[in-house]
């Protein structure tokens, strides 16, 4: 039997498109945390020993079948970082071990790596996606108004470039379309930038799982 893994991912759009597959699947409960990178190895071989995050698809019907909670796991780490950040989600079911949990659709919504879980309608279903917060949208708005206000064209364009190069995950899309409006509303004469969809996208790199 091949050695259990689980994905760490070098990006955050992996680490939260990971989130974002797992969810339809049950993975309703979730609980975060960061790490010092050198205790990754003992913290993933944990997690497996206590809610077995890399079973196989036939472990993880097993479990539900005895009405046994199934576990996956997020892992972030960026290129330069020294830290990773966590995101571990629950199906229903009995727990191993005591885990303080919240539910996705619990209030406050779900924030991991700067972005908020919510909810949109398509095709008459329901689907999930990140979108930026209040908070960090307001302050975006701010800047944006103060560039324009000023006419500093170049400073509005290098901020709609690092918009529009964040994650294409539709909410945040939506939010960064209104921004370029609000710009060409203003009086922003230059092209705008494009906004790239998000695609199907690898979760990262396959790390062993110590059991």
């Amino acid at each position: 039997m091949p050695a259990p893994t689980t994905p760490l991912s070098r990006s955050k759009s992996a680490a939260l498109s990971r989130v974002l597959d797992i969810i339809p699947r049950g993975y309703t409960r979730y609980t975060s945390g960061t790490i010092p990178l050198v205790k990754l190895p003992s913290l993933v071989s944990k997690l497996h020993r206590i809610h077995l995050i890399a079973a196989s698809p036939a472990q993880r019907i097993t479990r539900k079948k005895r009405g046994k909670a199934n576990a996956m796991l997020s892992l972030y780490l960026s290129e330069s970082a020294d830290t990773v950040h966590w995101l571990m989600l629950f199906t229903e079911g009995e727990l191993e071990a005591h885990e303080k949990l919240r539910g996705i659709l619990d209030k406050p919504r779900l924030r991991w790596l700067d972005y908020e879980l919510t909810r949109y309608g398509h095709k008459a279903r329901t689907c999930w996606t990140w979108h930026r917060s209040k908070e960090a949208m307001q302050e975006l708005y701010a800047l944006l108004d103060e560039h324009l206000k000023k006419r500093h064209w170049s400073a509005v364009a290098g901020m709609l470039d690092r918009i529009a190069a964040q994650p294409g995950f539709h909410g945040v899309r939506a939010q960064s379309w209104r921004l370029c409006q609000q710009a060409r509303q203003q009086g922003y004469p230059r092209e705008l930038p494009y906004l790239f969809y998000m695609s199907k996208i690898n979760h990262g790199e396959r790390i062993a799982v110590s059991c």
